[in-house]
């Protein structure tokens, strides 16, 4: 239904049986201006935002699932700002400014940034299995000091700072398309698949890290593994979506009202949620100051901030 709504609603409104034209007739070569507005711009911007939220919010769900801590959110590993950090230096330094162009920089960066965090994370611990504690610590301080040399760069390259502030607060337009979503699919795909295979795991994980022990489970592997899950979703996202906030910290919370805390049903509700909560903001980010957009990262913030508010009070009473 959420994605009906995003290829019919916008600035120009269109009735369900002019898009469904245009869906079937699947090209833009006839001239057809419907056929332009739905091909080319809002199926694309649709597929990104279901895909796309649909991984942050699975990688929310695993990485709350390592650290045993509900407010965790992927951006801890360093896999956000080691991906911000690099599109700023491919924009400054390579003079790269499309999507298409520095959606490589962005999945290596985080891809990048999560190795920093583990090597550290491992160090600081001096444990074999890279206790949560000190992955979130490794976590926080990579992330501020990637966050510094990003700020450090943009302010010295005002053309850097142009380019990079659309994608810095999240949006499904500039110029991304299916192209770009191709882009990344495989590390989606994969990502999706190992997340659902990770369930069990994630399961004897959260009884700690004894009882996961006691239950077969070696901690570092699969620690390494959930790391790993976590990288290519939140890399592959990020790379198209830029820097949004809200899905990952909040999605798995509503998933896990609806279906417990058992990971097989949590994950995929996750996805389905994640991508269609991400949808949403999109549809509304385009009606509330119509013909002009909101980028869907401003509107997520707007939603996510009173939610979150919800969450940690419906938390404490609940402890209480």
């Amino acid at each position: 239904m959420i994605a009906v709504l995003s290829l019919a609603l916008g600035s120009r409104a269109l009735d369900p049986g002019v898009v469904v034209h245009a869906l079937l007739s699947g090209s833009m070569d006839d001239g057809d201006e419907a056929s332009a507005i739905v091909l080319g711009q809002r199926l694309p911007r649709t597929l990104i935002g279901l895909t796309g939220g649909a991984a942050l919010a699975v990688a929310g769900a695993v990485i709350q699932g390592h650290t045993r801590n509900p407010l965790a959110d992927p951006g801890l590993l360093g896999v956000t700002s080691g991906a911000s950090l690099a599109v700023v230096l491919a924009i400054s330094v390579l003079g790269v400014t499309t999507a298409a162009g520095y959606v490589w920089f962005a999945f290596a960066g985080a891809g990048l940034g999560t190795v920093v965090v583990v090597t550290i994370g491992l160090a600081a611990g001096r444990r074999r299995d890279a206790s949560p504690a000190a992955l979130v610590l490794a976590g926080a301080a990579v992330s501020a000091f990637l966050g510094a040399l990003t700020s450090l760069l943009l302010l010295v390259d005002v053309a850097a700072l142009d380019a990079y502030r659309f994608w810095s607060v999240g949006s499904l337009t500039g110029g991304r398309g299916v192209d770009t979503l191709l882009v990344v699919a495989p590390a989606l795909v994969v990502g999706m698949m190992l997340a659902l295979i990770h369930a069990r795991s994630l399961d004897a994980l959260a009884l700690g890290d004894d009882a996961a022990r006691a239950l077969g489970r070696r901690l570092l592997p699969t620690r390494l593994l959930g790391l790993a899950i976590v990288t290519m979703l939140v890399g592959a996202a990020t790379a198209v979506l830029g820097s949004l906030g809200f899905v990952g910290l909040l999605v798995p919370h509503l998933a896990r009202w609806i279906s417990g805390p058992g990971h097989r049903l949590l994950l995929p509700l996750s996805a389905v949620i994640g991508g269609g909560l991400t949808v949403a903001a999109d549809i509304v980010g385009r009606l509330v100051v119509a013909p002009d957009e909101l980028p869907v990262g401003i509107v997520l913030g707007a939603i996510g901030a009173p939610l979150f508010v919800v969450i940690v009070l419906r938390s404490r009473r609940g402890r209480a």
